[in-house]
């Protein structure tokens, strides 16, 4: 019961952008580049300029790629025996790789981790963060249908223009060079920055509510839960097993790996025109398959269970 009360708020935010846009109309595209722009670099900043990097930020970086890669390979794979196209596929990708490992894995470990696993959470999402602002970005445009993006050179430019990724090497660079920076400063950047979380979650509840039920792609959908929700889980347990790290770690990353798919990706989809129909349905898909799948994994890992 426990586990439903922690997700219970982050469904309450998916209804309200789901009714807001079904009676007020708005722009969600507009909506999605004021966040992609302007919102999440403040976040990338804070993110990484105040967690501390350690030598072990090398085997979670390691994780966090191996992870991604694995899957941006099975999903081709897939892609390629069933004739897909290129933007189907990236948005397939934008579906299945990423995982929401902050406002709604966070909550999750902490509650049958403890702090050890809240804060290994953090760091998880501090690295997710600069893999989708590069990586998923990257498959965003690539999969974009604007008829501006013609070539493997404006894909890249498009990447390299992102404003995430810097936000999130100079939160590096200030964190490295003890740049201080005043509690004041430090407020109005933390202000903005989370704020880009709920904006996300209610971008996504608006895009549901122009999703029509009956032009659904199933069998790409179906895929991309299998991918997000059991085959994620199952590549992390292999990944896990020769990385040097205590056993309760290996557990957390492995939980964090069958978490439903990121916010973030339903906002990139949207802002590129890459499939956000299949994109935001699969988030809202396998965030509602994760109250069934989620605490089997918990069981099958061998989890505390909290009191």
């Amino acid at each position: 019961m426990q586990f439903f009360i922690i997700l219970f708020p982050i469904f309450c935010i998916f209804i309200v952008g789901f009714i807001s846009q079904k009676i007020l109309k708005f722009d969600v595209a507009n909506l999605s580049k004021m966040s992609l722009y302007v919102l999440s670099p403040f976040l990338a900043f804070k993110t990484f300029y105040i967690h501390t990097l350690t030598i072990d930020y090398l085997y979670y970086i390691f994780y966090i790629l191996g992870l991604c890669l694995s899957l941006v390979c099975i999903i081709s794979i897939w892609s390629i025996i069933m004739k897909y196209s290129t933007k189907e596929r990236c948005a397939m990708i934008l579906s299945s790789c990423f995982m929401n490992n902050g406002n709604y894995g966070t909550p999750v470990l902490l509650v049958f981790f403890g702090s050890i696993g809240f804060d290994l959470g953090v760091i998880m999402m501090v690295l997710q963060q600069f893999v989708m602002s590069t990586v998923g970005i990257y498959y965003a445009v690539k999969g974009s249908s604007h008829s501006d993006i013609v070539s493997q050179k404006d894909v890249i430019n498009k990447v390299i223009r992102m404003p995430v990724a810097y936000g999130a090497f100079l939160g590096i660079i200030f964190q490295l060079c003890h740049v201080p920076l005043s509690k004041s400063i430090m407020t109005s950047i933390g202000m903005i920055g989370d704020s880009s979380i709920v904006v996300i979650m209610i971008i996504l509840g608006m895009q549901l509510a122009k999703i029509k039920i009956t032009q659904l792609d199933y069998p790409k959908l179906s895929f991309s839960l299998l991918t997000r929700m059991i085959i994620s889980p199952l590549v992390a347990t292999c990944l896990v097993y020769f990385m040097p790290i205590l056993p309760v770690y290996k557990q957390v990353l492995i939980v964090l790996a069958a978490m439903p798919s990121a916010a973030n990706t339903t906002l990139m989809s949207v802002q590129f025109d890459t499939n956000p129909e299949l994109v935001s349905s699969a988030t809202l898909m396998s965030t509602l398959l994760s109250l069934i799948t989620l605490p089997t994994v918990l069981w099958l890992v061998d989890a505390p269970i909290p009191f």
